[in-house]
């Protein structure tokens, strides 16, 4: 028999914003050891650094010991972060640490040393949803409930921008905003995607805050973090979703590197979503980086890059090689972001074009 207990919630973090959360919880004995399963925690240290949790309105609150969070089991594969897993058993008493700004909950094996070390955590019990009015036995929450359906089928035609890097931090959600500003400011209707990555609202709300009309994450189809397998069903169904705001173009985020482990290369071989690609924005920090992800894309995805933008751009340096050595505009969303958007805008045209022959 399950033993519950009523648990009042500190901080309510995003990854499990599709639960729909009161601060006043059920919280259940048996825990369902998967990803996406909802777990009340109790922080058992403070930290000064990597020490906020991001709330369901986007929100960034710290945390400190004593605090009682309700977060998302997930994995994380972060280079400049932290890497972790969800253990094959937990219990009640357990120890488990924060993974991300976003909440997910896992235990972690490796830690890059400029963020220190993950809060570690209590488990109190996994949160109890009760779907049915006047349910008296609750079941484990989910972030698939309510979720956005996934689809092995692409119904959406409308263009996508796709803007991916060579690793986190490139700079590929500052393009993503930029490009979603010039374009809603030119007249278009936006819609924007995050398609891989790790559950946080922050790069979605600031495409949003840009001008997007709506703004979907793999967190939305009920996915914690994504990975190998699960990104192609989730990114056609965020499409399907948006286009029902009847968006003119999409600009979609791919979260960390093209050769990362949340499941980017899967979204690149996928011929319905590459289909309605109509750019490929290029985010990298170094001419290195620029080449490999050229060399990549034709390579591997038999695909060209658009343009290429990020710390590579931000002066003549990185342009020159970029213009000259690989034949492409070089652009910095920061300093250069109407040049960025011209690019863009000129291959959307050229994608309509193609269409309508």
């Amino acid at each position: 028999m399950v033993v519950t207990t009523r648990v009042r919630l500190d901080r309510i973090s995003s990854s499990t914003r599709n639960a729909a959360l009161s601060t006043d919880v059920i919280v259940g004995d048996e825990i369902v050891p998967v990803e996406g399963y909802i777990l009340a925690v109790r922080v058992l240290d403070d930290k000064s650094t990597y020490n906020t949790v991001e709330d369901v309105t986007g929100r960034m609150l710290a945390l400190r010991a004593g605090d009682v969070l309700a977060g998302t089991l997930g994995t994380r594969r972060a280079l400049r972060g932290y890497a972790g897993v969800v253990p094959t058993h937990i219990a009640s008493g357990d120890t488990i640490e924060v993974l991300n700004l976003g909440g997910i909950l896992g235990r972690c094996t490796s830690v890059n040393p400029d963020v220190g070390q993950p809060f570690k955590t209590e488990v109190l019990g996994a949160v109890l949803a009760f779907p049915e009015l006047g349910d008296r036995v609750g079941r484990p929450a989910h972030i698939g409930d309510r979720a956005v359906p996934p689809s092995e089928q692409l119904e959406s035609r409308v263009p996508v921008v796709y803007v991916a890097g060579t690793c986190m931090n490139a700079g590929k959600t500052v393009a993503a905003a930029e490009l979603v500003r010039g374009l809603a400011r030119g007249g278009l209707r936006v819609g924007a995607a995050k398609l891989t990555g790790v559950s946080l609202m922050r790069d979605a709300l600031s495409m949003l805050d840009a001008g997007a009309v709506a703004a979907l994450t793999f967190n939305d189809v009920g996915v914690a973090s994504t990975h190998a397998g699960v990104t192609v069903a989730t990114a056609k169904g965020i499409f399907n979703r948006l286009a029902a705001s009847k968006p003119d173009v999409i600009v979609a985020e791919l979260g960390d590197g093209i050769l990362g482990e949340y499941g980017v290369q899967d979204i690149l071989h996928d011929e319905e979503l590459m289909g309605v690609g109509a750019a490929y924005v290029m985010a990298a920090p170094d001419p290195v980086a620029c080449w490999g992800a050229v060399e990549l894309m034709q390579r591997e995805f038999r695909l060209l890059v658009t343009v290429i933008t990020g710390p590579a751009t931000d002066n003549e340096v990185g342009q020159l090689y970029i213009r000259t050595g690989l034949g492409l505009p070089a652009h910095n969303a920061r300093r250069d972001a109407a040049a960025l958007l011209g690019v863009v805008s000129e291959a959307l045209a050229s994608w309509h074009t193609r269409e309508t022959r």
